[in-house]
């Protein structure tokens, strides 16, 4: 007859995360971590408090031993990715220095559940405990880990919540026109006590002078390192200028008052990441907004500047006034200077054509001397004065047939209202076809053909208006043009580069050496 099974139970003597003896008393070794979410005072004397009272109840403790609090000051908790302190605290935890972690919630923890448990689940592979004081929970208890998911789950909701609360607020004011600026990197305005952007004048005049020195001619990159060499301070307080700073400031309509809204957008609440606004989302074009630090004319012909120099084949520079201004008559490249003579004294600096011995034949045109260039500009200048009236005269018919834009921004109405007559089609289509039986071929059909209508009417409006801004530009150009003829009434004698700049648009060398001046009237 078989014998009947017996079972003992041998009991666990030893704690399965410490590996000490179950009667064997322990001192943990305790830190805390604190947190607050913002930089107000209010938050700040919160955050001053979780210090104090998570110091005091650690030591409280015979079976703790305190270790340290861990802080983040102003940062979210829906990622960990930037928490110096909490990085550091963990890392502190793997190599050995701490037992158990003390926080005030797992929303103070992480309001992410991916970040949670991951960090959880890699502490308690070594042993190391968490424990959350509101909601009650040790993550080394049994039910710690379903009590965590559940948690975090809420607190990550919690996130979502106030994230599209704000994003919702930040939408309804750009829909407002309401203007908000990063005052402490956008330089030239800080905040009013209207709330409004209010100019600061001893940084306006860095933006007016970024300006002047690119219609002058200047390179962003040479406007970058005079900026830099000048020792003055980018927006961020630095002292070396970069061309993308630049260029942020030359291209950024809010200097001459107006603003676009919502440039970019957040694509992912948990992870902060923006991404540049192509169409998703709407766009809102506030003009007037704010006090300009950039007459509007004068912006307008730094983007058209910034347009030719980008298309130019030629390229620009802007190592002397003459750069990019002088032109070949036979190939229309552009001249360059050449040192002749550069080891004896004979040596000076001569332009001649940059392509002449590119080609399979070289350009007949003859080379120029800088004392040539001079002294045919001052005669071309003083042409100008001695038929000023005339000129004046001229400029202003100019101007007045510029003016008259009444046929084009009729044309822009008239698009613009197609667009939207096809767009509205277009959801007409797509919601009978979500609400009835609909021939798919058919459908298809008439969507695409909706599609295509709506690019060809959308690039036929890009292009009007891009013809508008053409004649705008050309208006403030031989508008600028006439007040500075206006200005001088008296004959030059020397060569004045501020004039040149001011009126010269390009010259060109014919075969013979005769210099054409293309004054900006004529552009």
């Amino acid at each position: 007859m078989p014998r009947a099974k017996s079972v003992t139970v041998i009991p666990a003597t030893r704690n399965i995360f410490t590996t000490l003896h179950v009667a064997e008393k322990m001192i943990r070794r305790v830190a805390a971590y604190a947190r607050v979410s913002t930089d107000s005072e209010e938050q700040l004397s919160s955050y001053e408090a979780q210090i104090n009272y998570y110091t005091k109840y650690i030591k409280s403790r015979n079976d703790w031993k305190f270790v340290k609090v861990y802080t983040d000051e102003g940062i979210t908790a829906t990622n960990t990715k930037k928490r110096d302190g909490f990085k550091r605290m963990i890392q502190d935890a793997l190599d050995g220095k701490i037992d158990l972690i003390v926080t005030k919630s797992v929303s103070r923890f992480a309001r992410n559940t991916v970040d949670t448990l991951t960090t959880v689940r890699k502490l308690k592979e070594k042993g190391i405990e968490v424990y959350f004081e509101k909601e009650g929970i040790y993550t080394l208890d049994s039910k710690g880990e379903l009590l965590i998911t559940i948690m975090s789950s809420l607190a990550q909701e919690e996130s979502r919540s106030i994230s599209e609360n704000v994003t919702w607020g930040q939408r309804k004011r750009f829909a407002d026109g309401k203007v908000s600026l990063p005052y402490k990197q956008f330089l030239g305005y800080e905040k009013g006590e209207d709330g409004f952007p209010k100019i600061v004048e001893k940084e306006a005049k860095i933006i007016r002078l970024i300006y002047r020195l690119f219609l002058e001619g200047k390179t962003v990159s040479a406007i970058s390192t005079y900026l830099t060499n000048e020792k003055i301070p980018t927006p961020a307080g630095k002292e070396k200028w970069t061309t993308s700073t630049v260029k942020s400031i030359l291209t950024n309509e809010k200097y001459k008052g107006d603003a676009l809204l919502q440039k970019c957008y957040t694509v992912d609440f948990l992870t902060k990441k923006k991404k540049k606004n192509n169409g998703e989302i709407p766009q809102y074009y506030v003009k007037n907004s704010h006090k300009a630090i950039i007459l509007p004319e004068i912006y307008d012909l730094v983007q058209d500047e910034m347009k030719k120099r980008q298309t130019s084949k030629c390229g620009h520079s802007s190592t002397s006034p003459f750069s990019s201004k002088i032109v070949c008559g036979e190939c229309g490249g552009f001249y360059g200077s050449k040192v002749w003579h550069s080891n004896d004294k004979y040596g000076k600096i001569i332009w001649q054509c940059n392509a002449k011995f590119k080609n399979k034949e070289k350009c007949k045109t003859s080379h120029l001397s800088e004392e040539q260039i001079k002294e045919n500009f001052i005669k071309a200048f003083n042409n100008l004065i001695e038929n000023k009236e005339s000129i004046i005269k001229d400029c202003e018919e100019v101007i007045l047939s510029i003016i008259d834009t009444k046929t084009i921004d009729d044309e822009i109405i008239k698009l613009e209202e197609e667009c939207k007559v096809i767009v509205e089609l277009m959801k007409s289509l797509i919601y009978d076809n979500s609400r009835k039986p609909m021939n798919q071929d058919e459908y298809n059909q008439k969507y695409n053909f909706y599609t295509d209508r709506y690019e060809t009417t959308k690039d036929k409006l890009a292009k009007t208006k891009e013809k508008k801004q053409e004649l705008i530009v050309r208006h403030d150009k031989i508008d600028a043009f006439m007040n500075h003829l206006k200005l001088n009434d008296n004959l030059l004698s020397e060569f004045n580069e501020k004039l040149w700049y001011a009126m010269v648009g390009k010259v060109i060398v014919d075969i013979d050496g005769t210099l054409h001046f293309k004054f900006k009237n004529e552009i």
